[in-house]
């Protein structure tokens, strides 16, 4: 192959891979291009710009490696100074004028508008704050004012302002949901806030944001955005403590290590390690949206959660079928 073809070639491949990469983080429940929110709205908006402009740059680029490579081309004998006039004035506006145009403009839109409408409302400003604590690799999620503590799932009502203050109890984690606003640092020993808005009633995926070990991948979270009335609802039986179900199901809970590690409030169980228990036969992923909640799935993170997680916090617990079915069925009651 000759090396116009050469290059013919890697241009198509070039522009393919492009367009693959372009593509790529689209169309899934974390599509940052498919707001949902003001926020993310805003972000979204000025990500396009930036992606046009580059494209522009490039075009200009290319244009002129072309042009410079007809006028190398050209007959014997042409003279070749005729036009460095124009293109001295080409370099200097193209290459250097307008970018600092561009970048300039970029800035102000970016620094002025973009992070003012997606930065944290004042304290006390909005009508609700969550509290959201970043654990290796799980979420904890509080209602201050209330007794509702969960795990992994964000409730917030829709078309309102919510304050959110994140921290983290271990290592540096990121609090990133896409569709509703930008990603915000967790770090040791500081409390940072962001404001979620969440525009139409629905689910959005969240996620750790920043590498903070073997089960970063497997750290998510669900925001429910739900009709007020729908979270008034929730959040009133989330406050409640756990039906006191007792039964053998119960004894083994607390015989085991379980309740080491675990909550679960109207009981004696006051663990911290772990997330609160009180409600977890209502909630429809375990592990950090790792698995679902099923009877089967639930039974094999109790004896053997270091094969669904590995390097997670859990011991594997040993029981026999009769006393982890009790268990199970026990946890399942959980509502």
């Amino acid at each position: 192959m000759s090396s116009r073809g050469v290059a013919r070639a890697a241009g198509r491949w070039s522009a393919v891979g492009g367009a693959c990469l372009l593509l790529a983080g689209c169309g899934n429940e974390q599509d940052a291009l498919a707001p949902k929110s003001h926020q993310a709205t805003d972000i979204a908006r000025l990500f396009w710009w930036m992606m046009g402009i580059a494209w522009v740059g490039l075009a200009l680029v290319v244009a002129l490696i072309l042009l410079a490579w007809r006028r190398a081309h050209r007959r014997p004998g042409h003279d070749v100074k005729e036009g460095e006039k124009l293109g001295f004035r080409v370099v200097i506006g193209a290459g250097i004028v307008m970018p600092i145009v561009l970048i300039s403009a970029l800035f102000v839109v970016g620094d002025i508008f973009v992070i003012k409408t997606t930065q944290a409302p004042a304290q006390g400003a909005t009508e609700l704050t969550v509290e959201v604590t970043g654990h290796m690799w799980w979420w904890e999620v509080r209602y201050p004012g209330t007794d509702a503590v969960t795990a992994n799932e964000l409730h917030i009502p829709v078309r309102t302002p919510v304050r959110v203050n994140v921290r983290t109890a271990d290592v540096i984690h990121s609090f990133w949901v896409p569709r509703l606003n930008r990603t915000i640092d967790m770090m040791p020993g500081k409390t940072n806030s962001i404001e979620l808005f969440a525009d139409a009633v629905g689910r959005y995926r969240g996620q750790c944001d920043e590498f903070c070990g073997l089960q970063h991948a497997h750290m998510a979270f669900y925001v429910y955005a739900d009709p007020p009335r729908v979270f008034k609802r929730w959040l009133d039986a989330q406050s409640r403590p756990a039906a006191a179900t007792g039964g053998p199901g119960q004894q083994v809970f607390f015989s085991s290590s379980c309740a080491n590690c675990h909550a679960i409030r109207g009981t004696k169980a006051s663990g911290y390690v772990g997330p609160d228990l009180t409600h977890v036969g209502s909630r429809p992923y375990l592990a950090a949206l790792t698995i679902t909640n099923t009877r089967k799935n639930l039974a094999h993170w109790i004896v053997d959660s270091q094969d669904v997680k590995p390097g997670n916090q859990m011991p594997n617990i040993r029981l026999s079928q009769t006393r982890l079915q009790a268990l199970v069925s026990y946890l399942e009651g959980l509502k």
